[in-house]
């Protein structure tokens, strides 16, 4: 009795301490996408912060692979020889440490400053049109300020300290994945890894939430009065508070550590209750040392599996999709909020809790549904490649209707249009000054835009020939302003005009038709993974997914962001003037040509993909997976054997590759 006792005790023990660490690891997947969905929102405000160009902010947010491609490789190889509980507690502690890094330069630096040609002083008019009047710049009435173009390189801080959040995020999927595939029942298993999945999912809506919390909270809140500010978060000049959801983020990451160092290193197995599970448990112990020997078989066999994977002509085709696709969709996703801005006119706070509400639904479904169709049906590789293939060109296709989903170009006079309202070549040397201005000495390069009563924008009060204000802060209103030309007195108020309802229109067609598109391009995501596991012999398939991640971060993840941001810079029409007179941030794009670069360098990109999918199905026709057993007696047999083995394992490795790419792509 007392025995059975003991043995009762035990397992309840063990249990225990698997479902501490299965709290545990999904709270560290929370915390981590968490991290890099709130860090991919806040990529404008960080170019604006640091006024740098986006194809910099591009490479900054390419770091945290560069970082992660450091260590991924002593985590795949050594990671299970260690404690990995500890090992995943370092990882979310150096995450936290990257977090705050990121966030420090908000304390080294001065205040922000944005270029204002409205003086604090409001006695003084020298930011209106006064005729034969000496106007004073602000930004350059103190060349001594030149010191303070050094402290913009302390995005050098954001830079690094990403790249230390992807070395701490490392060792997190692989290790916590393995972990429970170790200790956790085989049937168990399935379940643990779905419920790990699903921090993977709460993650990003959190942080989509924290993002537009931060972003439209000013970033010297608390040091400045916002009472005085001229700016709104939808003006191109407004910085959100994006250090203060990092410092959030670094308490979350500390704080999800702390119960990974009093887990075992390896606790006893699952599911320990009489002699039947002792000895079902004895038969799992001996697969899984079965296993361990393959593992080590790979470190040796590493050059045979590498020529056997690069000699496997689905397989490289495969990557080769998987690149082009992820060139496409990473592009698409990273900037998505700067595109919302610059073509609808939202600020980046609406846009991120927009792409939250539309997106991460349906893609969340897509998953479920899309899994759920693989199971139930017993989809063999062959079908599966062609659900991809087809749900894959649907949504290509359904992408198209985007680019009539469009808005016009702001009208700002001097830059996008005449003084006359009249729309112009925007790259033909446009003249800022005409006869209403030209007597008002009003500077020409400082953007503090007005919104004329002629439904006009102006670069400012100045240039629209305003003479005399009412009101304090963003309230003021500006009358007698000779350049608008409209019936009664002509005045400006702060800040661009509207885009207009049609425009809002577009908007809402733009975010149905992008939901529409994610849960397509999501149900398609399991069918084509399926192939890249199926295709590959069963012992390769840990050096293939691992193959497969390295490709797709090196060529798609970590370029992607850079060269299209240096594209998007290229359709810049103003750009701020520091200081020093050097250029910082672009204050607008020109919209249509920003479109041609968001939406058709990736339909581009994609529909060259389909040309290597289409070589796949046919190699599928005549070519016998190695992965997928055959219909002879001998092959039936051992597939019925090694079936719940291999399903484990799929299941294990489809869990890494979505959580490591798919899902933090997409998100």
């Amino acid at each position: 009795m007392g025995e059975t006792e003991n043995i009762e005790i035990h397992r309840i023990r063990c249990l225990s301490k698997l479902k501490m660490f299965l709290l545990a690891i999904t709270c560290a997947f929370v915390s981590k996408t968490l991290s890099g969905s709130y860090m991919n929102s806040m990529l404008t405000q960080i170019e604006r912060q640091f006024n740098i160009p986006t194809s910099l902010v591009g490479f900054i947010n390419g770091s945290f692979e560069i970082g992660n491609l450091f260590l991924i490789i002593f985590v795949s190889y050594f990671g299970s020889k260690l404690h990995r509980p500890i090992m995943i507690g370092v990882g979310c502690v150096v995450m936290g440490l990257g977090c705050f890094l990121q966030s420090l330069p908000h304390f080294l630096m001065d205040r922000y400053e944005y270029e204002s040609t409205v003086s604090l002083n409001l006695s003084s008019t020298s930011f209106l049109c006064v005729e034969n009047g000496t106007q004073i710049f602000r930004p350059t009435e103190d060349p001594s300020e030149h010191v303070k173009e050094v402290k913009s390189l302390m995005w050098v801080y954001v830079l690094v300290g990403n790249m230390i959040r992807g070395i701490g995020e490392t060792p997190i999927m692989p290790l916590g994945i393995s972990y429970i595939e170790d200790f956790a029942k085989s049937e168990n298993s399935p379940l643990y890894i779905g419920i790990i999945e699903t921090g993977a999912i709460i993650g990003p809506l959190f942080g989509l939430l924290l993002s537009s919390l931060c972003a439209n909270i000013y970033v010297d809140t608390g040091s400045v009065n916002t009472a005085d500010l001229t700016i709104t978060p939808t003006d191109t000049r407004w910085v959100g508070a994006w250090w203060l959801g990092l410092l959030i983020c670094a308490g979350v990451n500390v704080l999800t550590a702390i119960p990974f160092f009093f887990l075992p290193k390896t606790p006893a197995m699952e599911g320990l209750k009489d002699n039947t599970d002792i000895i079902k448990n004895d038969k799992e112990e001996k697969q899984r040392e079965k296993v361990k020997k393959e593992n080590d078989r790979i470190t040796k066999d590493f050059v045979p599996f590498m020529k056997s994977l690069f000699c496997n002509p689905i397989y490289m085709l495969f990557i080769l999709v998987s690149v082009i696709q992820f060139n496409a969709f990473v592009s698409m996703l990273f900037f998505m909020p700067k595109y919302l801005e610059q073509q609808y006119g939202k600020s980046t706070s609406e846009a991120v809790f927009l792409i939250g509400i539309y997106n991460l639904p349906p893609v969340c479904i897509g998953y479920i549904v899309g899994g759920l169709i693989m199971k139930k049906f017993k989809i063999t590789i062959k079908q599966a490649a062609y659900i991809g293939f087809w749900l894959a060109l649907i949504d290509f296709l359904l992408y198209f209707w985007s680019f009539f989903m469009i808005c016009d170009n702001s009208s700002v006079a001097g830059i996008t249009a005449s003084y006359e309202g009249m729309q112009q070549d925007l790259y033909a040397g446009n003249a800022i000054l005409a006869d209403c201005n030209m007597d008002c000495n009003c500077p020409i390069k400082t953007w503090d835009p007005v919104c004329g009563s002629n439904g006009l924008s102006y670069m400012s009060a100045c240039l629209a020939g305003c003479e005399t204000f009412v009101g304090t802060g963003i309230n003021m209103v500006f009358h007698n302003c000779s350049c608008i030309q409209s019936p009664g007195n002509s005045s400006a108020v702060l800040g661009l005009c509207g885009k207009g309802h049609d425009c809002s229109m577009m908007l809402q067609y733009f975010l149905i038709l992008s939901m529409i598109s994610s849960f397509v391009y999501s149900l398609s995501a399991i069918p084509g993974y399926m192939v890249l596991l199926r295709c590959v012999k069963p012992e390769e398939k840990s050096l293939g997914v691992g193959l497969h991640a390295f490709s797709t971060r090196v060529f798609a993840g970590i370029p992607a962001p850079i060269y299209f941001g240096a594209l998007i810079d290229s359709t810049c029409l103003h750009w701020a003037t520091l200081k020093s007179g050097e250029s910082g941030a672009c204050r607008i794009y020109d919209s249509t040509n920003f479109r041609y670069i968001y939406l058709g360098l990736p339909a581009a990109l994609r529909g060259s993909s389909f040309i290597p999918a289409i070589l796949v199905l046919i190699i599928l026709r005549k070519y016998h997976p190695p992965g997928e057993s055959t219909s002879s007696g001998t092959a039936h047999v051992e597939g019925k054997v090694t079936g719940k083995e291999n399903e484990c394992q799929e299941m294990d490795q489809l869990s890494k590759i979505l959580n490591d790419n798919e899902l933090k792509t997409k998100l």
